[in-house]
Protein backbone atom coordinates (compact mmCIF):
# COMPACT_ATOMS: atom_id res chain seq x y z
CA UNK A 1 0.00 0.00 0.00
CA UNK A 2 1.20 3.50 -0.86
CA UNK A 3 2.61 5.34 2.18
CA UNK A 4 0.55 8.57 2.32
CA UNK A 5 3.66 10.82 2.64
CA UNK A 6 5.41 11.38 -0.68
CA UNK A 7 8.26 13.78 -1.32
CA UNK A 8 7.67 15.56 -4.61
CA UNK A 9 9.96 16.79 -7.36
CA UNK A 10 8.37 19.95 -8.76
CA UNK A 11 9.18 21.79 -11.97
CA UNK A 12 10.15 25.45 -12.30
CA UNK A 13 8.97 27.60 -15.22
CA UNK A 14 11.19 30.28 -16.72
CA UNK A 15 9.23 33.34 -17.87
CA UNK A 16 10.62 36.78 -18.60
CA UNK A 17 8.91 38.34 -15.55
CA UNK A 18 10.61 36.00 -13.06
CA UNK A 19 13.37 36.95 -10.67
CA UNK A 20 16.82 35.98 -11.88
CA UNK A 21 19.06 33.25 -10.51
CA UNK A 22 19.11 32.59 -6.79
CA UNK A 23 17.15 35.79 -6.11
CA UNK A 24 14.14 33.71 -7.19
CA UNK A 25 12.48 31.72 -4.42
CA UNK A 26 10.96 29.50 -7.13
CA UNK A 27 14.47 28.62 -8.36
CA UNK A 28 15.89 28.01 -4.87
CA UNK A 29 12.97 25.81 -3.90
CA UNK A 30 13.23 23.82 -7.14
CA UNK A 31 16.97 23.34 -6.61
CA UNK A 32 16.39 21.95 -3.11
CA UNK A 33 15.16 18.70 -4.66
CA UNK A 34 17.48 16.68 -6.95
CA UNK A 35 16.47 16.94 -10.59
CA UNK A 36 18.26 15.86 -13.74
CA UNK A 37 19.46 18.86 -15.67
CA UNK A 38 18.26 21.59 -13.25
CA UNK A 39 20.88 24.00 -12.04
CA UNK A 40 20.29 27.67 -11.25
CA UNK A 41 21.76 30.04 -13.85
CA UNK A 42 22.50 33.54 -12.55
CA UNK A 43 21.20 35.36 -15.62
CA UNK A 44 18.06 33.28 -16.17
CA UNK A 45 14.62 34.33 -14.85
CA UNK A 46 12.75 31.74 -12.78
CA UNK A 47 9.09 32.64 -12.39
CA UNK A 48 7.09 29.73 -10.98
CA UNK A 49 7.30 26.44 -9.11
CA UNK A 50 4.28 24.22 -9.80
CA UNK A 51 2.99 21.68 -7.26
CA UNK A 52 0.14 19.41 -8.32
CA UNK A 53 -1.21 17.22 -11.09
CA UNK A 54 -1.75 19.77 -13.87
CA UNK A 55 -0.44 18.21 -17.13
CA UNK A 56 1.53 21.33 -18.13
CA UNK A 57 4.07 20.72 -15.36
CA UNK A 58 3.13 17.70 -13.22
CA UNK A 59 4.86 16.96 -9.93
CA UNK A 60 6.61 13.61 -9.54
CA UNK A 61 7.36 11.16 -6.74
CA UNK A 62 11.04 11.85 -6.03
CA UNK A 63 11.71 8.18 -5.29
CA UNK A 64 9.95 6.45 -8.20
CA UNK A 65 9.69 9.21 -10.82
CA UNK A 66 5.99 8.51 -11.31
CA UNK A 67 3.75 11.55 -11.71
CA UNK A 68 1.50 12.50 -8.84
CA UNK A 69 -1.44 12.22 -11.25
CA UNK A 70 -0.60 8.56 -11.91
CA UNK A 71 -0.27 7.88 -8.20
CA UNK A 72 -3.62 9.37 -7.19
CA UNK A 73 -5.45 7.80 -10.13
CA UNK A 74 -4.05 4.36 -9.25
CA UNK A 75 -4.90 4.81 -5.57
CA UNK A 76 -7.98 6.98 -5.12
CA UNK A 77 -7.75 6.58 -1.35
CA UNK A 78 -4.96 9.17 -1.49
CA UNK A 79 -7.55 11.75 -2.57
CA UNK A 80 -10.52 10.44 -0.51
CA UNK A 81 -13.52 9.02 -2.34
CA UNK A 82 -15.50 12.26 -1.99
CA UNK A 83 -12.77 14.33 -3.65
CA UNK A 84 -12.00 11.67 -6.28
CA UNK A 85 -15.62 11.40 -7.39
CA UNK A 86 -16.24 15.16 -7.48
CA UNK A 87 -13.02 16.09 -9.30
CA UNK A 88 -12.59 13.13 -11.65
CA UNK A 89 -9.70 11.49 -9.78
CA UNK A 90 -7.51 14.60 -10.01
CA UNK A 91 -6.16 17.06 -7.49
CA UNK A 92 -8.66 19.96 -7.60
CA UNK A 93 -6.08 22.68 -6.91
CA UNK A 94 -2.77 23.87 -8.32
CA UNK A 95 -0.24 25.15 -5.78
CA UNK A 96 2.55 27.51 -6.89
CA UNK A 97 5.43 29.66 -5.78
CA UNK A 98 5.74 32.85 -7.85
CA UNK A 99 8.90 34.98 -7.87
CA UNK A 100 8.09 38.26 -9.59
CA UNK A 101 10.93 40.43 -10.88
CA UNK A 102 8.77 42.61 -13.11
CA UNK A 103 5.06 42.94 -13.63
CA UNK A 104 2.91 40.11 -14.92
CA UNK A 105 0.27 40.87 -17.51
CA UNK A 106 -2.91 42.81 -16.82
CA UNK A 107 -5.18 39.80 -16.61
CA UNK A 108 -8.22 37.96 -15.37
CA UNK A 109 -9.24 34.31 -15.27
CA UNK A 110 -12.55 33.19 -16.79
CA UNK A 111 -15.43 31.70 -14.83
CA UNK A 112 -16.44 28.09 -15.47
CA UNK A 113 -18.99 28.82 -18.21
CA UNK A 114 -16.71 31.20 -20.11
CA UNK A 115 -13.73 28.86 -19.69
CA UNK A 116 -15.67 26.10 -21.42
CA UNK A 117 -16.51 28.42 -24.34
CA UNK A 118 -12.96 29.77 -24.68
CA UNK A 119 -11.44 26.29 -24.52
CA UNK A 120 -13.79 25.00 -27.22
CA UNK A 121 -13.08 28.01 -29.44
CA UNK A 122 -9.32 28.38 -28.88
CA UNK A 123 -7.71 25.45 -27.03
CA UNK A 124 -4.21 26.68 -27.88
CA UNK A 125 -4.56 29.89 -25.87
CA UNK A 126 -7.13 28.54 -23.38
CA UNK A 127 -5.92 25.02 -22.55
CA UNK A 128 -8.46 24.27 -19.79
CA UNK A 129 -12.24 24.21 -19.49
CA UNK A 130 -12.14 25.04 -15.78
CA UNK A 131 -12.45 28.29 -13.85
CA UNK A 132 -9.46 29.69 -11.96
CA UNK A 133 -10.22 31.56 -8.75
CA UNK A 134 -6.94 32.07 -6.94
CA UNK A 135 -5.38 33.21 -3.69
CA UNK A 136 -1.99 34.86 -3.18
CA UNK A 137 -0.11 34.90 0.15
CA UNK A 138 3.06 36.96 0.45
CA UNK A 139 6.36 35.27 1.35
CA UNK A 140 8.37 38.47 0.88
CA UNK A 141 7.11 42.07 0.53
CA UNK A 142 4.73 42.12 -2.46
CA UNK A 143 3.27 44.73 -4.79
CA UNK A 144 0.34 44.30 -7.12
CA UNK A 145 -2.81 45.66 -8.70
CA UNK A 146 -6.11 44.13 -7.66
CA UNK A 147 -9.65 45.11 -8.63
CA UNK A 148 -10.96 48.51 -9.68
CA UNK A 149 -10.43 51.56 -7.51
CA UNK A 150 -13.40 53.39 -5.98
CA UNK A 151 -15.00 55.42 -8.77
CA UNK A 152 -14.18 58.76 -7.17
CA UNK A 153 -10.49 57.94 -7.52
CA UNK A 154 -10.87 57.04 -11.20
CA UNK A 155 -12.83 60.26 -11.81
CA UNK A 156 -10.06 62.21 -10.10
CA UNK A 157 -7.41 60.78 -12.40
CA UNK A 158 -9.53 61.33 -15.52
CA UNK A 159 -9.88 64.98 -14.50
CA UNK A 160 -6.27 65.58 -13.46
CA UNK A 161 -4.02 63.38 -15.64
CA UNK A 162 -4.06 64.88 -19.15
CA UNK A 163 -2.36 61.89 -20.78
CA UNK A 164 -5.04 59.53 -19.42
CA UNK A 165 -7.87 61.82 -20.50
CA UNK A 166 -6.22 62.16 -23.90
CA UNK A 167 -6.15 58.37 -24.40
CA UNK A 168 -9.73 57.83 -23.20
CA UNK A 169 -11.09 60.82 -25.11
CA UNK A 170 -12.61 64.00 -23.64
CA UNK A 171 -16.23 63.04 -24.29
CA UNK A 172 -16.00 59.56 -22.76
CA UNK A 173 -13.97 60.81 -19.80
CA UNK A 174 -16.43 63.58 -19.03
CA UNK A 175 -19.41 61.28 -19.48
CA UNK A 176 -17.94 58.90 -16.88
CA UNK A 177 -17.24 61.73 -14.44
CA UNK A 178 -20.76 63.14 -14.82
CA UNK A 179 -22.43 59.71 -14.52
CA UNK A 180 -20.59 58.80 -11.32
CA UNK A 181 -21.21 62.20 -9.78
CA UNK A 182 -24.94 62.21 -10.59
CA UNK A 183 -25.60 58.58 -9.63
CA UNK A 184 -23.09 57.51 -6.97
CA UNK A 185 -25.29 54.61 -5.77
CA UNK A 186 -26.41 53.26 -9.16
CA UNK A 187 -23.99 50.35 -9.44
CA UNK A 188 -25.44 48.98 -12.68
CA UNK A 189 -25.11 52.27 -14.52
CA UNK A 190 -21.72 53.03 -13.00
CA UNK A 191 -20.31 49.63 -13.97
CA UNK A 192 -21.40 50.25 -17.57
CA UNK A 193 -19.72 53.65 -17.49
CA UNK A 194 -16.56 52.07 -16.06
CA UNK A 195 -16.55 49.41 -18.78
CA UNK A 196 -16.81 52.14 -21.44
CA UNK A 197 -13.82 54.17 -20.26
CA UNK A 198 -11.73 51.11 -19.46
CA UNK A 199 -12.45 49.66 -22.88
CA UNK A 200 -11.52 53.01 -24.46
CA UNK A 201 -8.02 52.74 -22.97
CA UNK A 202 -7.44 49.20 -24.22
CA UNK A 203 -8.89 49.87 -27.69
CA UNK A 204 -6.88 53.05 -28.37
CA UNK A 205 -4.64 52.97 -31.44
CA UNK A 206 -0.93 52.32 -31.03
CA UNK A 207 -0.17 55.81 -32.34
CA UNK A 208 -2.45 57.37 -29.72
CA UNK A 209 -0.90 55.13 -27.08
CA UNK A 210 2.62 56.23 -28.03
CA UNK A 211 1.70 59.93 -27.84
CA UNK A 212 -0.10 59.54 -24.52
CA UNK A 213 2.75 57.47 -23.10
CA UNK A 214 5.26 60.18 -23.97
CA UNK A 215 3.17 62.74 -22.09
CA UNK A 216 2.64 60.42 -19.14
CA UNK A 217 6.33 59.55 -18.74
CA UNK A 218 7.28 63.22 -18.96
CA UNK A 219 4.80 64.00 -16.18
CA UNK A 220 6.18 61.16 -14.07
CA UNK A 221 9.75 62.39 -14.52
CA UNK A 222 8.62 65.77 -13.16
CA UNK A 223 7.57 63.97 -9.93
CA UNK A 224 3.98 63.63 -11.14
CA UNK A 225 2.35 66.67 -9.56
CA UNK A 226 -0.75 65.91 -11.64
CA UNK A 227 -0.88 62.39 -10.12
CA UNK A 228 -1.30 63.87 -6.64
CA UNK A 229 -4.44 62.51 -5.12
CA UNK A 230 -5.59 65.54 -3.18
CA UNK A 231 -6.91 63.23 -0.47
CA UNK A 232 -9.05 61.27 -2.94
CA UNK A 233 -6.76 58.38 -3.92
CA UNK A 234 -5.32 55.61 -1.74
CA UNK A 235 -2.15 55.79 -3.85
CA UNK A 236 0.12 58.84 -3.51
CA UNK A 237 1.34 60.84 -6.48
CA UNK A 238 4.97 59.91 -5.77
CA UNK A 239 4.11 56.20 -5.71
CA UNK A 240 2.25 56.47 -9.03
CA UNK A 241 5.15 58.42 -10.58
CA UNK A 242 7.61 55.74 -9.52
CA UNK A 243 5.35 52.98 -10.86
CA UNK A 244 4.93 54.70 -14.23
CA UNK A 245 8.70 55.20 -14.53
CA UNK A 246 9.54 51.64 -13.46
CA UNK A 247 6.93 49.94 -15.64
CA UNK A 248 7.77 52.09 -18.65
CA UNK A 249 11.38 51.02 -18.19
CA UNK A 250 10.28 47.37 -18.33
CA UNK A 251 7.66 47.53 -21.08
CA UNK A 252 8.02 50.80 -23.00
CA UNK A 253 4.80 52.17 -24.47
CA UNK A 254 2.10 49.91 -23.03
CA UNK A 255 -1.62 50.05 -22.27
CA UNK A 256 -0.84 48.83 -18.76
CA UNK A 257 0.69 52.22 -17.89
CA UNK A 258 -2.81 53.70 -18.09
CA UNK A 259 -4.66 50.73 -16.61
CA UNK A 260 -2.83 51.35 -13.32
CA UNK A 261 -4.93 54.52 -12.82
CA UNK A 262 -8.03 52.29 -12.76
CA UNK A 263 -6.80 49.59 -10.40
CA UNK A 264 -6.09 49.44 -6.68
CA UNK A 265 -2.38 49.33 -5.91
CA UNK A 266 -1.68 47.04 -2.98
CA UNK A 267 1.32 46.13 -0.86
CA UNK A 268 1.40 42.95 1.20
CA UNK A 269 3.74 41.99 4.03
CA UNK A 270 4.66 38.31 4.54
CA UNK A 271 1.56 36.39 5.61
CA UNK A 272 -0.93 38.89 4.14
CA UNK A 273 -3.19 37.63 1.39
CA UNK A 274 -5.50 38.41 -1.53
CA UNK A 275 -8.33 36.30 -2.93
CA UNK A 276 -9.29 36.81 -6.56
CA UNK A 277 -12.60 35.52 -7.85
CA UNK A 278 -12.91 34.42 -11.45
CA UNK A 279 -13.38 37.50 -13.70
CA UNK A 280 -11.51 39.82 -11.28
CA UNK A 281 -8.80 41.97 -12.89
CA UNK A 282 -5.31 41.97 -11.40
CA UNK A 283 -1.58 42.19 -12.10
CA UNK A 284 1.30 41.24 -9.83
CA UNK A 285 4.22 43.68 -9.85
CA UNK A 286 6.98 42.38 -7.53
CA UNK A 287 7.72 39.97 -4.71
CA UNK A 288 7.56 36.25 -3.87
CA UNK A 289 4.19 34.66 -3.13
CA UNK A 290 2.49 31.36 -2.50
CA UNK A 291 -0.40 31.06 -4.92
CA UNK A 292 -3.20 28.51 -4.86
CA UNK A 293 -5.91 28.18 -7.50
CA UNK A 294 -8.41 25.84 -9.03
CA UNK A 295 -6.53 23.54 -11.40
CA UNK A 296 -6.48 25.60 -14.58
CA UNK A 297 -3.96 27.52 -16.70
CA UNK A 298 -6.39 29.91 -18.42
CA UNK A 299 -5.34 33.57 -18.54
CA UNK A 300 -7.02 36.41 -20.45
CA UNK A 301 -4.41 39.15 -20.97
CA UNK A 302 -4.40 42.76 -22.17
CA UNK A 303 -1.17 44.51 -21.18
CA UNK A 304 2.39 44.23 -19.78
CA UNK A 305 3.02 41.08 -21.83
CA UNK A 306 4.40 39.86 -25.15
CA UNK A 307 2.01 36.89 -24.95
CA UNK A 308 -1.37 36.49 -26.64
CA UNK A 309 -3.73 39.36 -25.79
CA UNK A 310 -7.51 39.05 -25.95
CA UNK A 311 -8.74 42.56 -25.26
CA UNK A 312 -12.36 42.07 -26.35
CA UNK A 313 -12.78 39.02 -24.13
CA UNK A 314 -11.17 40.76 -21.15
CA UNK A 315 -13.27 43.92 -21.46
CA UNK A 316 -16.43 41.84 -21.84
CA UNK A 317 -15.82 39.36 -19.02
CA UNK A 318 -14.85 41.56 -16.07
CA UNK A 319 -17.18 42.04 -13.12
CA UNK A 320 -16.31 45.77 -12.88
CA UNK A 321 -16.71 45.53 -9.14
CA UNK A 322 -15.05 48.51 -7.47
CA UNK A 323 -14.04 48.80 -3.84
CA UNK A 324 -11.37 50.25 -1.54
CA UNK A 325 -8.16 48.28 -1.32
CA UNK A 326 -8.90 47.15 2.24
CA UNK A 327 -11.77 45.05 0.90
CA UNK A 328 -9.45 43.19 -1.47
CA UNK A 329 -7.35 41.70 1.33
CA UNK A 330 -8.16 38.34 2.91
CA UNK A 331 -7.83 37.97 6.67
CA UNK A 332 -6.66 34.58 7.97
CA UNK A 333 -8.04 32.99 11.13
CA UNK A 334 -6.65 30.49 13.62
CA UNK A 335 -6.74 26.99 12.14
CA UNK A 336 -9.01 24.97 14.44
CA UNK A 337 -7.85 21.43 13.65
CA UNK A 338 -4.29 21.47 14.94
CA UNK A 339 -2.75 20.80 18.36
CA UNK A 340 0.39 22.70 19.37
CA UNK A 341 2.74 21.29 22.00
CA UNK A 342 3.98 23.31 24.98
CA UNK A 343 7.13 24.48 23.18
CA UNK A 344 5.01 25.77 20.30
CA UNK A 345 2.60 27.60 22.58
CA UNK A 346 5.33 29.17 24.68
CA UNK A 347 7.24 30.39 21.60
CA UNK A 348 4.21 32.05 20.01
CA UNK A 349 3.99 29.55 17.17
CA UNK A 350 0.82 29.60 15.06
CA UNK A 351 -1.21 27.94 12.33
CA UNK A 352 -3.37 30.33 10.30
CA UNK A 353 -6.16 29.34 7.90
CA UNK A 354 -6.82 31.14 4.61
CA UNK A 355 -10.25 29.87 3.61
CA UNK A 356 -11.67 31.41 0.42
CA UNK A 357 -15.37 31.04 -0.47
CA UNK A 358 -14.82 28.15 -2.91
CA UNK A 359 -14.59 24.38 -2.55
CA UNK A 360 -11.38 23.55 -4.41
CA UNK A 361 -8.82 24.64 -1.81
CA UNK A 362 -7.86 26.22 1.48
CA UNK A 363 -4.35 27.00 2.74
CA UNK A 364 -2.77 26.80 6.21
CA UNK A 365 0.39 28.79 7.01
CA UNK A 366 2.25 27.32 9.97
CA UNK A 367 5.08 29.14 11.74
CA UNK A 368 6.91 27.07 14.39
CA UNK A 369 9.40 29.10 16.42
CA UNK A 370 12.45 27.82 18.29
CA UNK A 371 13.47 24.18 18.64
CA UNK A 372 11.07 21.31 19.28
CA UNK A 373 7.85 23.20 18.52
CA UNK A 374 5.33 20.70 17.23
CA UNK A 375 2.02 20.99 15.35
CA UNK A 376 -0.16 17.89 15.08
CA UNK A 377 -2.83 18.22 12.38
CA UNK A 378 -6.06 16.24 12.57
CA UNK A 379 -6.63 13.89 9.63
CA UNK A 380 -8.27 15.49 6.59
CA UNK A 381 -10.84 13.80 4.38
CA UNK A 382 -8.89 14.97 1.37
CA UNK A 383 -5.38 15.45 -0.05
CA UNK A 384 -2.83 18.13 0.83
CA UNK A 385 0.50 19.45 -0.42
CA UNK A 386 3.00 21.01 2.00
CA UNK A 387 5.98 23.20 1.09
CA UNK A 388 8.58 24.59 3.48
CA UNK A 389 9.52 28.19 2.69
CA UNK A 390 11.93 28.75 5.57
CA UNK A 391 13.76 26.95 8.36
CA UNK A 392 13.88 23.19 8.85
CA UNK A 393 12.26 20.37 10.75
CA UNK A 394 10.62 16.98 10.52
CA UNK A 395 7.37 15.88 8.91
CA UNK A 396 5.74 12.62 9.95
CA UNK A 397 2.71 10.55 8.98
CA UNK A 398 2.26 7.54 11.22
CA UNK A 399 5.64 5.80 11.63
CA UNK A 400 7.10 7.56 8.58
CA UNK A 401 9.35 10.48 9.56
CA UNK A 402 11.20 12.60 6.99
CA UNK A 403 13.38 15.68 6.86
CA UNK A 404 11.82 18.92 5.62
CA UNK A 405 13.58 22.24 4.95
CA UNK A 406 13.39 25.21 2.60
CA UNK A 407 12.10 24.11 -0.79
CA UNK A 408 11.05 20.59 0.21
CA UNK A 409 7.56 19.62 -0.99
CA UNK A 410 5.44 16.74 0.27
CA UNK A 411 2.11 15.23 -0.73
CA UNK A 412 0.03 13.97 2.20
CA UNK A 413 -2.75 11.50 1.45
CA UNK A 414 -6.28 11.69 2.80
CA UNK A 415 -7.09 10.57 6.38
CA UNK A 416 -3.43 10.80 7.47
CA UNK A 417 -2.52 12.55 10.71
CA UNK A 418 0.41 14.84 9.87
CA UNK A 419 2.91 16.20 12.38
CA UNK A 420 5.38 19.04 11.82
CA UNK A 421 8.22 19.65 14.28
CA UNK A 422 10.82 22.41 14.17
CA UNK A 423 14.57 21.94 14.39
CA UNK A 424 16.25 25.23 15.23
CA UNK A 425 19.61 26.52 16.39
CA UNK A 426 18.11 29.49 18.23
CA UNK A 427 14.88 30.74 19.76
CA UNK A 428 14.41 33.28 16.95
CA UNK A 429 14.56 30.71 14.13
CA UNK A 430 11.29 30.04 12.31
CA UNK A 431 10.16 26.88 10.52
CA UNK A 432 7.55 28.08 8.00
CA UNK A 433 5.29 25.85 5.90
CA UNK A 434 2.25 26.30 3.68
CA UNK A 435 -0.29 23.52 3.26
CA UNK A 436 -2.89 23.53 0.48
CA UNK A 437 -5.73 21.06 0.90
CA UNK A 438 -9.23 20.16 -0.24
CA UNK A 439 -12.15 18.60 1.59
CA UNK A 440 -15.62 18.23 0.11
CA UNK A 441 -17.62 17.94 3.33
CA UNK A 442 -19.07 21.19 4.67
CA UNK A 443 -18.45 20.03 8.23
CA UNK A 444 -14.73 20.83 7.96
CA UNK A 445 -14.58 24.18 6.20
CA UNK A 446 -12.82 25.95 9.05
CA UNK A 447 -15.51 28.64 9.22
Amino acid sequence: MQVPLIRLQCGANSYDWGKKGSDSAAARFAAATPSDGFTIQDDKPYAELWMGTHPSNPSKDLTTGRTLLDLVQDNQALLASSVASKYENKLPFLFKILSIGKALSIQAHPNKKLAEKLHARDPKNYPDDNHKPEMAIAITPFEGFCGFRPLAEISHFLENVPALRQLVGDDKAQSFIDTVKANPDDKTQNKKALQTVFGAVLSASEDDLAKATSSLVEAASSHGAEFAAGGVSSTSGSVLSELVTRLHGHFGSDYGLFVLFFLNFIKLSPGEALFLQADDIHAYVSGDIVECMASSDNVVRAGFTPKFKDVDTLVGMLTYNYAPIEEQKMEPVDYPYVTLNRAAYSSGSEAKLYDPPIEEFSVVRTVLRGNGSKATFDPLDGPSIIICTGGKGKISVGPTVKEIKEGYVYFVGATAECVLESEADGDEDEFVTFKAYCEVEETRNGA
